[in-house]
């Protein structure tokens, strides 16, 4: 298991945004449904068992109704000891879609099902059709996380680098950029900057109640890195430590400062945190394979880490007819272009009001 599967992240979603998680555990007795304790200090997953999967209810009339393991982030999937435990978990997931009338089941894999004998995008293994009898089923894999191996310190790691990187490191310095890392007292930097840099993305913004609630569940390994120009927050980036790894599962910058280069003074810091606190690995987070930010996490070395995200359509498609899209397919994207430019153009106050209450609702 890893950082997405541990019991704080339905606490954080619940209490933020109100959806429901269920999370399904196999043990020898079977497996057992229950829907997750979002309370502060709510139980937590008993480590003894053999397979463990949260999904998180999605619902809503513009948006559909799915269930998603795990919303908002790259991975936090089906975690199982075996094939067997895995094909007890997708059934009973699909029993539990099919009692909430969900649409789908969207799994999102650090490693490849255990039951999906191809290694490609289709999917054909006989286990998984059995699991899932009477479904349908895509896979994405146009998704990879960056990961970098870090070595001891951070003066090794910038010795690493070729001279070219050192120097767009170092400038940001010389142009009187200054990088901090902290809590809790970051948090109103570091939204202002995620709130405008959302909007010329086009994307709706999380609340910033969301982002409090994540630091509150990691109190110890959640930190903030904001880089200013005097008082003024250029970018800004959070940081979770779990398992000898740091995840980057937000960073932005204003793009209207890019010619001092805040971006790389921000990731150089991120970067030298997590060496210089004795984690060995760091997660940039996903990206479209060679895409633009692909390209960027590669030039600090980053290597690509497949993903696969499955979706398990619940209602197969009459004989003869081809099966649902596949959600979040790029031929899905062209339905949003307008609402992105749209949302572009909106006050950045406006977009802070309205987003949360948006994206609350989008699982990616």
């Amino acid at each position: 298991m890893g950082l997405y599967h541990l019991p704080a992240w339905p606490r954080v979603i619940g209490s933020a945004y109100g959806h429901k998680t269920y999370c399904l555990t196999a043990a020898k007795d079977g497996v057992k449904t229950c829907v997750a304790d979002t309370r502060p200090n709510g139980a937590r997953i008993d480590q003894k068992i053999s397979g463990v999967l949260p999904l998180t209810h999605l619902k809503s009339l513009l948006f559909g109704n799915d269930l998603i393991s795990m919303p908002f982030f790259d991975s936090g999937g089906i975690a199982a000891e075996d094939p067997e435990t895995e094909k007890s978990l997708l059934r009973e997931a699909v029993r539990l879609g099919r009692s909430l009338k969900a649409k789908s089941i969207q799994l999102r894999q650090a490693e490849p099902l255990l039951v999906d004998g191809e290694p490609g995008s289709e999917i054909s293994s006989p286990s998984l059709a059995a699991a899932a009898e009477g479904c349908t089923f895509a896979k994405r894999l146009d998704k990879a996380r960056m990961i970098l191996e870090l070595p001891g310190s951070s003066e090794a790691l910038m010795a690493g680098f070729k001279s070219k990187l050192r120097s767009q490191v170092k400038k940001p310095i010389k142009e009187g950029l200054v990088a901090k890392v902290g809590g809790l007292e970051f948090l109103e930097s570091f939204y202002k900057v995620f709130c405008i840099n959302m909007r010329d993305l086009g994307s709706p913004v999380h609340s910033k109640l969301f982002i409090r609630r994540v630091l509150e569940e990691f109190p110890d390994k959640a930190r903030i890195c904001v880089v200013f120009k005097n008082d003024t927050p250029l970018a800004a980036g959070i940081l979770i430590g779990c398992d000898g790894m740091v995840y980057n599962p937000w960073a932005s910058s204003l793009k209207e400062y890019s010619r001092l280069s805040p971006n790389m003074l921000l990731y150089w810091t991120m970067l030298q945190y997590a060496c210089d606190s004795g984690y060995r690995r760091f997660d940039f987070g996903r990206s479209s394979i060679e895409e633009s930010t692909y390209k960027f996490k590669e030039q600090w070395g980053a290597k690509p880490k497949q993903l696969y995200w499955y979706y398990i359509h619940l209602n197969a498609p009459a004989p003869g007819r081809a099966p649902a899209p596949n959600p979040g397919a790029q031929d899905d994207k062209s339905k949003f272009d307008l609402a992105i430019r749209v949302w572009q153009k909106m006050p950045v106050r406006l977009t802070q009001l309205l987003g949360p209450s948006v994206r609350k609702y989008i699982g990616l």
